[in-house]
């Protein structure tokens, strides 16, 4: 067992001045470590916390922001509607498949406030404008639907739909910039004009 001597480990909000055991067995290293301040040169601490050995320790989002797993998940529901609506072009009209797409929507969002409701976890505001924005997002998904119904009738293929997504990212990406003042970086502004490239090669 070797030993690191570190000055000013913290674990749980408690000051420990001990010596850090550092187990090495062959390629395996294991440090009981949470955090580390190196005072005063070190601007920030480190934290150790995804090598904390207890499995009922409060891990930190250390590696992805709050919203990552929403985001896989939305990802991967719009890339699956999209597929289901491929497969429905063909065998219904783009009235009809539009209509029952987004009623079957509005069942799977009452189903979700229900169990809400039901649970006791219901904390569903209301405004008139939140009313109003919402209303047009429902009506920008209807006619989009019916949109995409249509492109796939024409015979446009699956494989199109993400440079087409990423023309409506684009389209987000400028409207953060310019109307919620987001600040905008190099990376953003070509993301958005290869999306904008990437829709203008689908014209053939």
């Amino acid at each position: 067992m070797a030993e690191l001597a570190v000055r000013h480990i913290e674990y749980n909000s408690a000051v420990d001045l001990r010596p850090v055991g550092v187990a090495r067995q062959k390629n395996k290293l294991c440090l009981r470590i949470d955090e580390l301040f190196d005072e005063p040169w070190a601007r920030y601490a480190v934290h150790f916390n995804f090598l904390a050995s207890d499995p009922f320790h409060e891990l930190d989002s250390s590696f992805v922001a709050d919203w990552f797993w929403y985001a896989v998940i939305a990802a991967i529901l719009y890339g699956a509607h999209q597929i289901f609506t491929r497969l429905a072009a063909e065998r219904i009209g783009e009235g009809l498949g539009g209509f029952v797409v987004e009623a079957s929507a509005a069942l799977s969002i009452l189903i979700y406030l229900a169990f809400l409701w039901l649970g006791g976890r219901w904390s569903q505001k209301f405004s008139v404008p939140g009313f109003n924005y919402s209303l047009l997002t429902g009506i920008c998904v209807g006619a989009g639907t019916i949109a995409f119904f249509l492109l796939f009738q024409k015979g446009g293929p699956l494989s199109s739909v993400p440079a087409i997504l990423a023309g409506g990212a684009a389209i987000m990406a400028i409207a953060g910039i310019v109307f919620f003042r987001e600040a905008p970086s190099w990376q953003r502004i070509v993301g958005v004009a290869f999306a904008i490239i990437g829709l203008f090669l689908l014209r053939k």
